[in-house]
């Protein structure tokens, strides 16, 4: 069975760093690219980073640029999120998925890690 579970999440001060990480499994890991999405309720969906299949490029939403980076371990199927100078408006369920490289369309989903920047 494939599975993507996120971790990491947790309550943090306004300026504070988080690191989610994403584990896989069940699936070629070398041939999906990896994306982090966000969701807050009442408000779509917001891609927030990605990394491609071989960790050699990646993409970060203007919200979060200068502040996240998104990183990959293909030896251990697993992807990680580092968030710094972490906002209020960082506050969101995150979320990793893979996309079989090229396509653009997310194959599979993981359950959400909750992340809370309040004081």
């Amino acid at each position: 069975d494939v599975q993507l579970q996120a971790s990491g999440g947790g309550l943090v001060q306004p300026g504070g760093s988080l690191r989610l990480s994403c584990a896989t499994s069940g699936f070629i890991f070398d041939d999906y690219a990896i994306a982090w999405f966000r969701q807050t309720p009442g408000k779509e969906r917001e891609g927030v980073a990605c990394v491609g299949s071989s960790g050699e490029r990646t993409y970060y939403a203007d919200t979060v640029k200068g502040r996240f980076t998104v990183s990959r371990n293909n030896p251990e199927n697993t992807a990680a999120l580092q968030m710094d100078s972490l906002k209020p408006d960082d506050t969101a369920v995150y979320y990793c998925a893979a996309s079989f490289s090229g396509t653009g369309a997310f194959d599979y989903w993981g359950q959400g890690t909750q992340v809370t920047v309040s004081s």
